[in-house]
């Protein structure tokens, strides 16, 4: 009699194969989930950014030094918090660097793609809040993807339960990582009963944490890191309770999991800076725009048209080379409809700056001329210059050069 046959029939079966040969290559079900997750999460964050403003792409830019600063430092929380299995008695150092056979922390990947995110934002010359934000529900979906290799290494179960989704558990070979250990006809061998499959509970938590994040932050528009801070708090509530059931080897402190210590900080954390920090959503228009199609007006005419056809008005193509600058949804949404950038701070207005000679000079007095509190034709902002001017700012810049 074999351990499969004192089994009882489960809801949930676990593969018996996490590792398939490809010719010489070796292709692991653990890795294919975490690419899997890795491109769900760009997917989305590239859509929240061009919904911000950004220009589309920069999420491959961003992800470029995201994600190897990612898996980076999940290592290395792996690694530390549970140091025995490589450094202990009868422990393998160089089996600190086998990521493919799992050992993954969280919140060292949170915190070293953290750093990764925060070099290449500000070479796109991106708020590293903007970024958070845009990755704030897509970072869950990929979590609940990545859960999956858990399932196939047989791992990160509960503890013993005669629920109706109760899993079977294969008894892995540690000398043949990813296949199940076999018995004498060349069966996979299973572990006595059924387990909570704590992994998929997690899963399921983080598509609920997702699903909240997108709605809040739709109802609301949560801006700068708020809605990072909110994923955090709902991912974070939901692991604490998880770890609890788990019975997987771990460190602990005062009879508690390590993680469990470490979630219930972390939610404490990212609870404080949704309460303390306040901002509407953050919107981004690029500090200048790509040189436009000029399209005269007549012949003989010295004003020359954008053509906004060819500036995607307001939807860049290509993130421009000096950066962006902030702005809030009215400015935003202008730009999107006319393609001209808002005044930045500190800058007078169209209507506000003198007409005649001084706008032409640039040795000329930058303050209003005197022209100002003449007559209306002379110049003012009241006048029928100053209309004109209002009226075709949204599409016209003077051509200097003529």
């Amino acid at each position: 009699m074999t351990l499969v046959s004192m089994t009882p029939l489960a809801a949930l079966p676990s593969p018996s194969t996490a590792v398939w040969q490809l010719g010489p290559v070796p292709l692991r079900a653990y890795a294919l989930c975490i690419v899997v997750g890795i491109v769900v999460a760009c997917l989305v964050t590239e859509h929240r950014l061009r919904q911000r403003g950004v220009a589309p792409g920069a999420v491959l830019d961003i992800a470029v030094w995201a994600v190897p600063t990612g898996i980076i430092g999940a290592r290395i929380y792996h690694v530390v918090t549970s140091p025995e299995k490589y450094f202990g008695t009868g422990g393998d150092p160089w089996k600190a660097f086998a990521i493919w056979e799992g050992g993954l922390g969280i919140w060292g990947a949170v915190a070293g793609g953290a750093i990764g995110a925060w070099i290449a934002a500000r070479q796109l010359g991106i708020p590293l809040t903007v970024v958070a934000d845009a990755l704030a529900p897509g970072l869950p979906l990929a979590q609940a993807v990545g859960r999956l290799g858990n399932w196939f290494n047989n791992e990160l179960y509960g503890g013993r339960t005669d629920l109706p989704w109760g899993l079977q558990i294969h008894r892995m070979d540690p000398d043949n990582p990813g296949h199940a250990l076999r018995d004498d006809a060349n069966q996979p061998i299973l572990e006595p009963g059924l387990y909570h499959p704590t992994f998929a509970y997690e899963a399921l938590w983080n598509l609920g944490v997702a699903g909240l994040v997108f709605a809040l932050d739709r109802r609301f528009k949560l801006g700068r890191g708020r809605a990072f801070a909110l994923y955090v708090m709902g991912y974070t509530a939901g692991r604490f309770w998880i770890e609890l059931m788990r019975t997987d080897e771990a460190n602990r402190i005062l009879g508690l999991r390590l993680n469990v210590w470490t979630a219930g900080l972390v939610f404490l954390g990212a609870l404080i800076y949704f309460l303390r920090v306040r901002g509407p959503r953050e919107y981004l228009v690029p500090l200048d725009v790509p040189a436009a199609v000029p399209v005269t007006d007549g012949a003989g005419s010295d004003v020359s048209q954008v053509d906004l056809a060819a500036t995607g008005k307001g939807s860049p193509t290509a993130p421009p080379p000096a950066g962006y600058r902030v702005v809030d949804e009215e400015q935003f949404t202008a730009y999107r409809e006319s393609g001209v950038l808002p005044d930045a701070p500190g800058v007078p207005a169209a209507d506000d700056r003198p007409a005649g000679p001084a706008a032409d000079d640039p040795d000329a007095d930058d303050g209003l001329s005197d022209a100002d509190d003449g007559p209306s034709g002379a110049g003012g902002g009241d006048g029928p210059a100053g209309a004109e001017r209002s009226a075709g700012a949204a599409g016209r810049s003077v051509d200097r050069d003529s």
